[in-house]
């Protein structure tokens, strides 16, 4: 349990930080007189990089050990929140925001962490505790910040509010450093034979796992289209087509790593005792594209959609907003808690149909309706959403032990990708379509569920001396 109580706050911390400038906005637009294009490409910037970071993250994690790569992410990007804090032109705010989208990752740190310290029969419960009550920090972020901002006083309030939420981040680097261990003492921490990509067990699999890494790159440059002349302005065309090329040669190189490490199972079977299917990896991907992609799109929107349906002011239109994030705290470890007792494939069945019908139920929300019962629809939406989140990650810890990082990272990973095209859709049609877009994938994610197989038996891991150990998984 120390392990759980340490793991969750350290995702805390990493969602405070991550999401401390939003409440801080309005302070930081007086201060540096910044335009509405220069706030958004903050908020994009500050998104960008988590979706590399996730699957490198993930990676480094499976190597490294959850204990090292989460106290030395706390402590590095520490750095860049103070770097933000003290920033004295707009250009050190951009570097610093791009740099601080890392922090993002250190959700599947977690992941893999919980999994080494809980049985399965328990181990979506407290994956479901692990994400929900970190990923409260953002809301815990919007709710102090602007507080401890107000009591520094003055136009430098907010640099004091957001550097405390870096002298957290660093000081709790050490406290997880000191206070985990990977495995508990006599257990086998199981890591890749090799490194650079995702093992996988079968041709066709290998030709999967590259065609799921194709919305990665896609979402990546959405985000650098909006930084164009054709959005906000914030690159030349120049630079925009520069990234363009970057991320195909990124994505070819990253082909040619998953070819390395894979390509034995083009001239040799993979016995079928250490076999594992990639669909279930991207089954869960398509799930968690629905679930976190649309609680990120939709928290962002939110406030905008109060106000403007129900015409009321900002503050009250945001603390009615607020709730859909409160969710977090009793919805994850449900959903978590449901898929231990009733079975993963079912409570994903139950939870993304229920996902479907909220959001269609969101569509149909306009001024007529009186405001509690909107805000009935929106908090249970809410609840299939993040239980959905919290029975996706009671799967992923059963599918491959010694690749769980990198599973995690990847399926997190669907999780920004969900939310970069939920907000380019956002930013075309209107709020109902957009309810209605969502509601859809709910229902592509539905459908793909048929496919997932329900995680039973044992998996075969090899220790670092080569011994066979099989794993129960159910």
């Amino acid at each position: 349990m120390k392990i759980l109580h340490l793991s969750w706050f350290a995702f805390f911390i990493t969602f405070v930080v991550w999401f401390n400038l939003a409440p801080m906005l309005q302070a930081i637009k007086e201060t540096f007189g910044l335009t509405k294009s220069e706030i958004t490409t903050l908020l994009v910037l500050n998104v960008a990089l988590t979706i590399p970071a996730r699957v490198v993250i993930g990676m480094l994690t499976d190597k490294y050990g959850p204990r090292l790569v989460y106290s030395s992410l706390l402590i590095i990007m520490s750095f860049p929140c103070f770097m933000f804090a003290f920033a004295d032109n707009y250009t050190q705010l951009v570097i610093a925001r791009f740099l601080l989208g890392c922090i993002g990752a250190g959700f599947v740190i977690g992941i893999r962490m919980v999994s080494e310290w809980f049985p399965h029969r328990e181990l979506g419960t407290a994956e479901g505790i692990y994400g929900g009550w970190g990923n409260f920090g953002s809301a815990a972020a919007a709710m102090t910040l602007p507080t401890v901002a107000l009591m520094f006083g003055g136009d430098d309030g907010w640099r004091y509010a957001v550097a405390i939420t870096g002298l957290m981040s660093f000081i709790m680097g050490f406290v997880y450093y000191k206070g985990t261990t990977d495995t508990p003492k006599g257990s086998t921490y199981f890591k890749p034979k090799t490194t650079g990509a995702m093992e996988i067990t079968s041709k066709g699999d290998f030709f999967f796992l590259i065609l799921m890494k194709i919305p990665m790159y896609l979402a990546l440059g959405v985000l650098a289209w909006r930084l164009s002349p054709t959005k906000v302005d914030m690159i030349s065309q120049t630079a925009t087509n520069g990234i363009y090329v970057f991320l195909i040669l990124l994505f070819l190189y990253e082909v040619s790593l998953v070819w390395k490490v894979n390509k034995k199972v083009f001239s040799e079977t993979i016995p079928k005792i250490h076999q594992y299917s990639f669909k279930q990896v991207a089954v869960l991907n398509v799930l968690y594209f629905a679930t976190f992609g649309s609680e990120l799109a939709v928290v962002s929107m939110l406030p905008l959609f109060f106000s403007e349906t129900f015409s009321l002011t900002p503050v009250v239109a945001g603390m009615l907003a607020s709730g859909y994030a409160f969710m977090n705290l009793m919805s994850r470890p449900g959903g978590g808690y449901l898929s231990d007792k009733f079975g993963r494939k079912r409570t994903l069945l139950i939870l993304t149909a229920g996902l479907a019908v909220g959001y269609f139920l969101m569509s149909q929300v306009n001024g007529s309706w009186p405001l509690v019962l909107a805000v009935i629809a929106v908090m249970a939406c809410s609840f299939f959403v993040q239980a959905g989140e919290g029975a996706v990650f009671a799967v992923v810890p059963l599918i491959k032990r010694s690749q769980t990082g990198q599973i995690a990272g990847m399926t997190g990973a669907y999780g920004n990708v969900g939310a970069v095209i939920y907000l380019l859709v956002y930013s075309m049609v209107d709020a109902s379509t957009f309810f209605m877009v969502i509601a859809g994938t709910a229902v592509i994610g539905f459908l793909a569920l048929l496919a997932l197989k329900e995680p039973s038996g044992e998996i075969a891991e090899i220790d670092e001396d080569g011994t066979v150990q099989m794993i129960s998984v159910g």
